[in-house]
């Protein structure tokens, strides 16, 4: 049997497969987000720690832990973890919606026009080289201290083995590696002032990264066991979906929304605000579109008039409403693609006296689906045509948001059969010794088809929503940095 761990952001998920990749077991621990100051966002390593032992003490009631021959580690990215030189966290993790390095990230797109042809992408706030940087001006006591630097799931792969390795895919969002040579790049280390020797090895995702630590085996109930390097995220969620050819996409509704397509090769495009990057696999690239607050945006709603999601959605399919005047702005972290801009904001439009909490619910699902539209947009521009998307998040669980999304984006959309352990079960598939053969297919139920009645109000809808944010933006009501940042 094999392990997967995803360390999300809000629970780290552990998922055992055995050798048919069918899931044996799975568990989760939910973690917490601090918002110290305007535009922050982090983590105590800590509590990931703590998640760790959390879920293995679930596990450990479902199955025998000793049979798990290997580990494989999928995770959140873009964070940054400074350690000192005695394995010392340094301070809270800046996690990918953190967006307080515009500055930074100025910086470097200013550096010189080679800067693209390295890095395949554009600086963005989230990312971690900014985030290291904006560290060092602010809080230099810690960057001098910093000895070695890492990702989310590569923490965990340190607490575990003691080995300070990652992977191409997640190393892609570092704006360090260069996504083509699937390599730390030197230019891209000197213009963001980092030095090799503070960055782990870099190893493909099926990968042995070393074993687990006597001492934290005993702890977990485990064998001192191999770790593979794993991947990102959503590289790691392709791989549970079975996505490894190109054009093969999916559709994410987490607290993050996520376009994502499979490619043969490296294809940057930053001017469309594409992120291009490598696979978790060996010789396959992916790009994607990130909306940063989408089921975090129903979540925001649902809390801010003292509902569950359940209830909202509830109501919502019981009235039958399909169409509303107000639109809905998804912008309440800022957003990436396209504006990639941390200060742009949220917005409800058209409000009047008549407008209820139905109306802004539907509002917000087609306001995330719309900042989607735009994802698409951009995905056909670097030259990734989707034909059908495979639905996976929190999200997905809503039909009527996945019918909403098919009829705003035009393509079939597929949900998961079953659970959704996308990254988790991906993580644990490249745990798997045997990688010759390719990963199965998720299995998905009834697919949800564009509706042709709904195209006129979808579209009418969608240039209501695309002529919003220059109008604001003109207005002062949002940042400028998308225009700073390219």
């Amino acid at each position: 049997m094999y392990l997967g761990l995803d360390l999300g952001t809000s629970g780290l998920k552990g998922v055992v497969i055995g050798d048919d990749h069918q899931i044996v077991a799975s568990a989760v621990a939910e973690l917490t987000v601090q918002r110290p100051g305007a535009n922050a966002s982090e983590q105590d390593p800590a509590s990931w720690v703590a998640a760790i032992h959390q879920v293995m003490d679930q596990l450990k009631h479902r199955l025998d832990l000793k049979a798990i021959a290997r580990i494989g580690l999928s995770g959140q990215m873009h964070g940054s973890v400074h350690l000192d030189a005695s394995g010392r966290v340094l301070r809270p993790c800046m996690l990918w919606n953190d967006g307080r390095a515009v500055s930074q990230c100025q910086a470097l797109m200013a550096s010189g026009d080679d800067w693209l042809a390295h890095s395949g992408n554009l600086a963005m706030p989230g990312f971690t080289a900014p985030k290291v940087m904006w560290v060092r001006e602010h809080e230099p006591a810690v960057f001098d201290q910093t000895a070695h630097i890492l990702l989310p799931k590569d923490y965990l792969r340190y607490y575990l083995t003691g080995e300070l390795a990652t992977d191409p895919s997640d190393a892609s969002g570092t704006l360090w590696l260069n996504p083509g040579t699937r390599a730390w790049d030197d230019l891209l280390l000197a213009r963001a002032g980092v030095r090799r020797e503070q960055l782990p090895q870099v190893l493909e995702g099926p990968d042995e990264s070393g074993r687990v630590k006597a001492e934290v085996a005993a702890a977990l109930g485990i064998q001192p066991i191999p770790v593979v390097a794993g991947g990102g995220d959503n590289a790691c969620g392709a791989l549970g979906l079975g996505m490894s050819e190109s054009n093969q996409g999916f559709v994410s509704l987490g607290t993050s929304g996520v376009l994502f397509a499979v490619s043969d090769r490296h294809r940057p495009c930053p001017s469309q605000t594409v992120h291009a990057f490598a696979h978790a696999i060996p010789k396959t690239w992916h790009q994607m579109t990130v909306t940063l607050s989408a089921a975090q945006s129903l979540s925001w709603l649902a809390s801010l008039v003292n509902r569950t999601v359940p209830d909202l959605l509830g109501a919502l399919v019981a009235s039958g409403k399909q169409r509303t005047p107000v639109v809905f702005l998804p912008y309440l972290n800022g957003e990436r693609s396209p504006h990639n801009n941390p200060d742009a904001r949220g917005l409800f439009f058209n409000l009047s006296s008549a407008t209820d909490s139905l109306d802004m619910t539907l509002a917000v699902l087609e306001g995330v689906a719309f900042s989607m539209r735009d994802g698409q947009a951009a995905l056909a521009t670097a030259g990734s045509q989707i034909d059908q998307l495979t639905a996976i998040g929190g999200g997905s669980r809503s039909a009527l948001w996945l019918q909403i999304i098919a009829n705003v984006l035009g393509v079939d959309v597929h949900p998961l059969a079953g659970a959704d352990q996308g990254a988790a079960v991906g993580a644990a598939r490249l745990a798997m010794p045997d990688q010759a053969q390719a990963y199965p297919k998720a299995v998905t139920s009834a697919p949800k088809y564009p509706d042709a009645a709904a195209r006129g109000y979808v579209d009418d809808k969608y240039r209501a929503y695309r002529a919003l944010y220059p109008v604001c933006s003109q207005l002062g009501l949002v940042g400028q940095q998308s225009e700073h940042l390219r």
